[in-house]
């Protein structure tokens, strides 16, 4: 897709700005919408565990915790091998993230009974640093500049954890740690954005969209999580 140079650093993907070519500019925004298509699967996904005790249990147990792994690595790797039938790869695209969000659910079962407000201010985070970087790349015509992309997921991140406290009010400590994580959730996607624009394989918008959800979703895994633990048996 790109002039690709194979030494590339992790610094230079986090710091550099990569030329658009027409067909680029054009491939990484189709690469965000099915982002976007696998992250509204995972929501849905994410509900019907969330709502499921028997999900819940299953996936708890050792056998449903294999069943986790095996789902989570096999889907994507399913589509990526169908990447070029566009119908298929976009079907199973949607699947892992639909399969990613029942795979949460013994967290998000027991966080909806326990500290139902966290899931949402995990998930609002998560939204703000999506939509943030969504919005950067969408109206990027000429290059993709890796700071700036940076600087706007981190304005939305902030931007995020400050509204959450008024609507949820989950204290200053629950801001920092929703900005903090939301920070560096905006590092992944931005370094997996210069990945793919840098790479001369990029073929296909699928494998793009693949690991941008998976840096969305550890985001919102992590918030969650720690949100648990440090605010769960404070609430109200």
């Amino acid at each position: 897709m790109y002039d690709n140079n194979p030494q590339t650093s992790a610094w230079d993907k986090l710091s550099g700005t990569t030329p658009l070519t027409v067909r680029g500019a054009v491939v990484i925004k189709q690469t965000y919408l099915l982002f976007g298509l696998s992250v509204f699967a995972a929501i849905a996904g994410g509900y019907v565990g969330a709502t499921t005790e028997s999900l819940a249990r299953f996936f708890s147990g050792w056998l449903g915790w294999i069943a986790a792994i095996l789902l989570l690595n096999l889907v994507p790797r399913v589509a990526i091998a169908v990447r070029h039938n566009h119908q298929l790869g976009v079907a199973v695209l949607v699947l892992d993230g639909f399969v990613s969000g029942i795979a949460l659910s013994p967290i998000l079962w027991f966080a909806r009974l326990t500290a139902p407000d966290l899931i949402l201010a995990a998930l609002a985070i998560t939204a703000f640093v999506f939509v943030g970087i969504t919005l950067y790349v969408m109206s990027a015509k000429r290059e993709f500049s890796a700071p700036r992309g940076l600087m706007t997921g981190i304005f939305f991140a902030l931007i995020g954890a400050v509204i959450l406290n008024s609507f949820l009010n989950i204290g200053f400590i629950g801001i920092l740690i929703s900005a903090g994580i939301g920070a560096l959730g905006v590092f992944t996607i931005v370094y997996s954005t210069s990945a793919v624009l840098r790479s001369p394989e990029a073929d296909s918008p699928i494998p793009g969209a693949l690991m941008l959800f998976a840096g969305v979703f550890n985001v919102f895994v992590a918030t969650l999580n720690i949100l648990l633990r440090v605010m769960g048996g404070r609430r109200d």
